[in-house]
């Protein structure tokens, strides 16, 4: 782990941001919190901070390079953010969301702790805008078409329970009545989608996910 070179518990942090002047504020900041260690290289970095002023497409564009480039986690500060903010920082990789106004030293360490662990964050009225744009999402978009939030639809679900359970491409669309090219083409399909290599990675895949 990334900790080990900076000593036990000691999270190596990394600030990225296009005001100088707001970076050193807060590197200076970062450097006096406990398990905090701030590193100049962000390919070291368990956790990338990335200060702006508002979530744009530039904002994005960041923390996907960081991510790419081998950050672990990037936690956004922002001094605006909304709902629309938080779905393009959310798409773009972030792990968690601090108004610039919420981000003490003592908070924002706290929050790049969580965040190191896996633990996403949000403002508690951004987190609930979020979970109604999920829902509508789900109801609106997705059901309709026979997808479920995870990506798969109920036929990919069925035909890959029985991959599961051991039945042949031919077994499989005696059972669901499909052709086999049909049951071909949702295994391929699945595949494609989630970049996986075989019939057994996409089963692998779909019980890592809880889908079957």
């Amino acid at each position: 782990m990334r900790e080990q070179e900076f000593g036990a518990g000691r999270i190596p942090t990394y600030v990225a941001s296009a005001d100088p002047i707001s970076r050193a504020g807060l590197v200076a900041q970062l450097r006096g919190q406990h398990g905090l260690a701030v590193v100049d290289d962000p390919e070291r970095a368990a956790v990338a901070i990335v200060v702006v002023d508002s979530v744009d497409e530039q904002a994005a564009q960041a923390i996907r390079t960081l991510l790419r480039g081998g950050t672990g986690h990037v936690l956004l500060v922002a001094t605006t953010v909304d709902d629309q903010g938080v779905l393009t920082a959310v798409e773009a990789g972030a792990s968690a969301i601090v108004r610039r106004v919420d981000a003490a030293p003592e908070k924002l360490a706290a929050t790049v702790r969580a965040t190191a662990e896996g633990h996403g964050a949000l403002p508690p009225d951004l987190l609930g805008s979020l979970l109604s744009q999920v829902g509508r999402l789900q109801r609106n978009v997705l059901h309709p078409r026979g997808i479920h939030f995870n990506g798969f639809s109920e036929r990919e679900i069925e035909v890959l329970r029985l991959v599961a359970d051991g039945f042949d491409t031919a077994e499989i669309a005696e059972k669901l009545s499909y052709s086999e090219r049909t049951v071909k083409n949702v295994i391929h399909d699945v595949t494609s989608r989630f970049n996986l290599r075989n019939r057994c990675h996409a089963v692998a895949y779909a019980l890592r996910s809880g889908v079957i």
